[in-house]
């Protein structure tokens, strides 16, 4: 009787791990790219800039048939993280981290030179717009 009742309370546990679980990190390997480089195919174009967490910055051209930003950027492995409630969170950019909960730093997401309102996975590349990627920790 008692393994009855513990492959019961088994079985039960593991639906309910599952079922709390969710879906797994959504993770590309990382690329690291270097400045003036050119990634990707498409007929769409647009500059990245990234600034990592001394501010160090460089700027690459990427060239894609995604239509959003953060499509093109988790396709190439330039970017990679997981999906939240808000979108994307972008734990590694180029290789990489900024982790808030780890060093106290996080990526943030510009279009042409201004705090972006959308996530890097909700902005549609438009074109004549830049966009950049910088490790902050405000």
């Amino acid at each position: 009787m008692k393994k009855i009742v513990s492959l019961i309370l088994c079985a039960i546990l593991m639906v309910s791990l599952i079922a709390c679980g969710g879906a797994p990190a959504e993770t590309t390997p990382s690329t690291t790219v270097t400045d003036g480089q050119v990634v990707g195919e498409g007929a769409r174009s647009f500059p990245l800039t990234i600034v990592d967490k001394e501010g160090n910055a460089i700027t690459i051209t990427v060239n894609t048939d995604k239509e959003m930003v953060g499509e093109a950027l988790t396709e190439l492995g330039i970017v990679e993280g997981t999906m939240g409630e808000y979108g994307l969170y972008m734990t590694h950019v180029n290789g990489i981290p900024a982790i808030w909960e780890d060093d106290g730093y996080y990526w943030s997401f510009y279009i042409n030179d201004e705090y972006a309102m959308t996530g890097v996975d909700q902005t549609p590349i438009t074109e004549g717009e830049s966009y950049k990627l910088a490790a902050i920790n405000e």
